[in-house]
This record gives structure tokens, C-alpha cells and sequence, in this order.
């Protein structure tokens, strides 16, 4: 709580100076400055999501409908896809967190959903529209209880964050008809799409690489630890504290019970050198990854069926969590 108390400090603080200042000096600082405040927020109400942020899931609901609604996120909905995507993170087929298209889907959009989806600075705002209508080649929307990317027994749930979020748009509107919607626009229309941007350029980054390309798995050759370890930590320096250490993300899809201030504590504890770029053991499965790619099919059922029967006998007992450093990778190939 002591974090969410410190965002909603500066929070307030930069509404306070804009409401002062206002001038066009001061808006493109308050504009970056609050919309790096919302992604912060974000990042608390994902670890409620997680039930990271208490051991009480009534705090974590109540938490992150408070921090999400407020940013326009409907939290059930979005918590729910999330989890989705961690349970199949690089699964081509079943992941939903910017997926490579096959060549059969790509050609089948329209004209302008490609250029929307491709072009910048468009896919830097991506994030509504996928709320709204999830990425293409996917049907369902994170706002109605009767989309399939909900069971039966979530849709309560989903009407509760989507009752929430409109409030919060009923609230907007309210504000604009009191001090104006270009004032409204100033004040939290802009810092929602630097958040929006935040928040679409760190989900690629986590999940692409480019001076090493990353795998994408489908089918028998994805795993949970195969998929968790094909993610990449980034630094983004002095917004790291500020953002709550979301840069530290291979550790958190491996546990994403950490929560976020024991997140840099975890990595250091799973790696025999304490580097923050990369856990241990994550690079010789990537390497592998990509041979495999370059092996006949012969030969790759042959190290699949060997790589599982190692992992398996490493894994065999089950009881209690493994780390990446009680697992060396090369052991596997």
C-alpha cells in the first residue's frame, strides 16, 4: 500500500502544478511525468491481478478496480486475458500478447487493419483496441461477460469491471462539462496515451528481441518453462523505481506470485552472477530453440522426446518450485 500511496502523492502533486501553471512550458512535463504515473499505477493494479499485491483477494479486487478504473483498464477483464497469456506465453497458437500472424492471416486483413497494426506510430496505441476487440485473428471483447474469453462462473466478475470502468467514464464526463473538455484533455486525455504507449512498448519489448530473434513455439514444442524463458528482461533506468521494476520479466512469467519489490531480490538469488539482463540457462534454450528450427523433423522429434525425458527426470519430484539456477538449461540439449 505504501506504493500506491506514493503514486497517488505524485499523482496528485503534477495535477496540483498543471492546475497552476498552465502553461504550454510546463504541459509536454506534466503530460510525460503523469502519463509515466499512470503506467506505475497499472503495474500495482497488474500485481493485484496476479494476487501479488496481498495474501487477502478481497485487497487485491478492491485494489485493482480502484487503481485500474482510474486509468481505464476494466480490471476483472483484462486480469483474466493476462492470465491467459502467462499460462501460454509462446504459444503462437494460444498466447495473447502481441502474437506473430501466420502469412494466410496476415493476407487476409483489410487494407487498413494492417496499416493500423503495422505502421507507426499506430500500434503504439494499440491497447484500446484490443480491449475492446483483442488482437486480429482473436474474437471476444474484455467488456462483455459473454465473450469466450470468459467461463461461465467470470461473467459476474466482468460486469462488476465493466460497471466500474464506466463510472469512471460517466466521472470523466462530468469533469468535462465542469472545467471543459480541452482542459479535461490536457489533464488526463494526453497523460492516457503516453500510459497507453508505455504500456504497449514495454508488453513488445518483454516479448521480442532484436539483436537475438526469439522463438515462438506451437503445438508439442511449447512448455510453460520453454515459453517463460523466451522473455527478456530490460533496463530502463531511472524509470525502473518508478515503474515498479517491470523491467525484471523473465523471473516474473517463471513466478508471477512475486510481487513487484522482490522482483530485482529474485533475480539476484537465481543468478550465480547477479546479472539483471538474463536469468541463467535462458540463452541456451533460446540457442536451442532456434536449432531446432534448422533440424529435420526425424531429428527434431528425436531431441524433443529427449530434452522432455531429461527435463522430466529434473523435475520429477514436483513438491516445490525450482529456480532457473537449480536448472541449467545445457543439461536439457
Amino acid at each position: 500500500m505504501s506504493y500506491v500511496f506514493r503514486d497517488a502523492i505524485v499523482i496528485s502533486a503534477l495535477l496540483a502544478a498543471a492546475l497552476y501553471f498552465r502553461s504550454w512550458f510546463f504541459w509536454p512535463f506534466y503530460w510525460v511525468a503523469q502519463g509515466t504515473m499512470f503506467w506505475a499505477l497499472f503495474v500495482l493494479g497488474h500485481d493485484c491481478g496476479h494476487g501479488s499485491f496481498s495474501d487477502n483477494p478481497i485487497l487485491n479486487n478492491v485494489m485493482g478496480h480502484i487503481l485500474h478504473s482510474t486509468i481505464l483498464v476494466p480490471y476483472h477483464g483484462w486480469r483474466i486475458s493476462h492470465r491467459t497469456h502467462h499460462q501460454n506465453h509462446g504459444n503462437v497458437e494460444k498466447d495473447e500478447s502481441w502474437v506473430p500472424m501466420s502469412e494466410d492471416l496476415y493476407n487476409s486483413l483489410s487494407s487498413r487493419t494492417k496499416f493500423l497494426r503495422f505502421k507507426i506510430p499506430f500500434p503504439l496505441f494499440a491497447y484500446p483496441v484490443y480491449l475492446w476487440h483483442r488482437s486480429p485473428g482473436k474474437t471476444g471483447s474484455h467488456f462483455n461477460p459473454y465473450s469466450n474469453l470468459f467461463a461461465p462462473q467470470e461473467r459476474k466478475h466482468i460486469m462488476t469491471s465493466t460497471t466500474c470502468w464506466m463510472a469512471m467514464v460517466v466521472f470523466l464526463v462530468y469533469l468535462s462539462s465542469v472545467i471543459g473538455p480541452s482542459m479535461t484533455f490536457k489533464l488526463y486525455g494526453v497523460p492516457y496515451l503516453i500510459f497507453v504507449a508505455w504500456l504497449d512498448v514495454v508488453t513488445y519489448l518483454h516479448h521480442h528481441g532484436y539483436e537475438q530473434k526469439l522463438p515462438w513455439y506451437r503445438g508439442k514444442e511449447w512448455s510453460y518453462l520453454r515459453g517463460g524463458l523466451t522473455t527478456i528482461d530490460r533496463d530502463y533506468g531511472i524509470f525502473n523505481g518508478i515503474h515498479h521494476d517491470i523491467g525484471t520479466h523473465v523471473i516474473h512469467h517463471l513466478f508471477p506470485q512475486i510481487p513487484h519489490y522482490h522482483l530485482v531480490e529474485a533475480v539476484n538469488k537465481s543468478s550465480e552472477t547477479g546479472d539483471r539482463k538474463i536469468l541463467p540457462g535462458a540463452e541456451e534454450i533460446r540457442a536451442d530453440s532456434v536449432s531446432l528450427n534448422r533440424e529435420s523433423s526425424v531429428e527434431h522429434e528425436t531431441r524433443s522426446l529427449r530434452e522432455q525425458q531429461r527435463r522430466d527426470s529434473i523435475l520429477s519430484d514436483g513438491s516445490q518450485p525450482v529456480f532457473a539456477s537449480q536448472i541449467r538449461m545445457s543439461h536439457f540439449i
